[in-house]
C-alpha cells in the first residue's frame, strides 16, 4: 500500500465509476456529482464506452483518471474474472491511477482472489465486501415475486444480513473522497440477520399486502429462471448464489458500515417502508 494521503481527492481529480447505470454505480455517481467531484461514467452506453469484454475500450476511459470505483459486471465469482481484473488493474496502474475501490462479494473465494490482485497492485486500495442487497427486492431479480405476493426461492431457513445499497454507496464515496480509508476492507452488512421468510414478513408489514415465502427446490427455481428468458449469466449467478454462497457462511454481522461512516446501517424494515411509499411494488392492473 502506498501513502495514506496519496489518493485524496481534490477538485482536479477524475473518478471513473464503472457500472454507472447499476444499483451501486448510479448512486455513487450521483453522490460524487453532488459533492462537486468530476466523474466519468463507465458503461457500454457511455462515451467513451466501457466494456469488460473489450480491453481495447479501457484506455480511453482511463485517460486522466485518478481514482476508480470497480464494479465488475455480473459477479467476481464468474470464471475468468481474475484474469480480467488483473489486466484492468495493470492498465489502471500504467495510466497513473492512484486509488482503487473494489466492490467484492462476501463468502466468495473467487472474489477474494480478485481482492488480492487489487491489494497487491501497488496502488492505494479499499475493499467493500457485500452480499445480498435489500434492493434485490425492488430493483432486481425478486421484484416481480414481491408484486405477486409470493417469494419462491430455494433458500430454506438460512439467515442473511441484507445490506442496503445506499449504505454501500455511502461507504464507496467516503473511501473515494475522505482520508483514512486506504488499505481498509469494509465487510458491510445490515444490522440484523433475516431469513427469506423474515423478509416476506417485513414486506407484508410495509406494504399492507400479504407477501409469503415459499421454498422451492433448486432445480425448480433454476428452471423458472431459464424459462423467464434470463441471460445465461443471470442463470449462472442465481445457481451459484443459491447452491454455494447461501449455505450459512455469511450468517453473521460485520461492522464495515459503522467503521467507514461512523453510523449504523439501515435496517431492512426502514428500506421496505421507504419503497412502499412508491409504486414499485404495486400490482399492475
Amino acid at each position: 500500500m502506498k501513502s495514506e494521503d496519496s489518493h485524496q481527492a481534490n477538485q482536479s481529480d477524475l473518478t471513473l465509476v464503472i457500472g454507472a447505470t447499476g444499483k451501486t454505480g448510479s448512486r455513487v455517481a450521483s453522490r460524487l456529482t453532488a459533492l462537486g467531484r468530476t466523474i466519468r461514467k463507465g458503461s457500454r452506453s457511455t462515451t467513451p464506452a466501457f466494456d469488460w469484454n473489450r480491453e481495447a475500450s479501457w484506455d480511453a476511459c482511463l485517460d486522466g483518471v485518478t481514482s476508480i470505483y470497480i464494479n465488475y459486471a455480473g459477479d467476481l465469482a464468474i470464471d475468468g474474472s481474475t484474469d480480467t481484473i488483473r489486466a484492468f488493474v495493470n492498465k489502471a496502474k500504467s495510466h497513473g491511477v492512484r486509488h482503487l475501490v473494489l466492490l467484492s462479494g462476501r463468502g466468495e473465494e473467487e472474489a477474494q482472489a480478485c481482492e488480492r490482485i487489487v491489494q497487491e497492485s501497488g496502488i492505494d486500495w479499499t475493499i467493500v465486501r457485500a452480499s445480498w442487497f435489500n434492493q434485490n427486492f425492488s430493483e432486481g431479480a425478486f421484484i416481480t415475486m414481491v408484486q405477486a405476493g409470493k417469494i419462491t426461492l430455494p433458500a430454506g431457513d438460512i439467515a442473511e444480513p441484507f445490506v442496503d445499497v445506499d449504505d454501500i454507496a455511502d461507504v464507496v464515496v467516503a473511501a473515494l473522497t475522505q482520508p483514512g480509508h486506504a488499505g481498509q476492507v469494509y465487510e458491510v452488512t445490515g444490522p440484523r440477520l433475516l431469513t427469506f421468510a423474515d423478509v416476506a414478513a417485513e414486506l407484508s408489514r410495509a406494504t399492507g399486502q400479504r407477501v409469503e415465502y415459499e421454498e422451492v427446490s433448486h432445480d425448480e427455481f433454476l428452471k423458472s429462471v431459464k424459462n423467464s428468458g434470463a441471460p445465461k449469466e443471470v442463470v449462472w449467478i442465481m445457481d451459484y448464489l443459491f447452491s454455494t454462497v447461501l449455505d450459512g457462511r455469511n450468517a453473521h454481522l460485520c461492522d464495515g458500515i459503522e467503521r467507514a461512516l461512523g453510523r449504523p446501517p439501515k435496517d431492512f424494515a426502514q428500506y421496505a417502508r421507504e419503497v412502499a411509499t412508491t409504486a414499485t411494488w404495486r400490482k399492475s392492473a
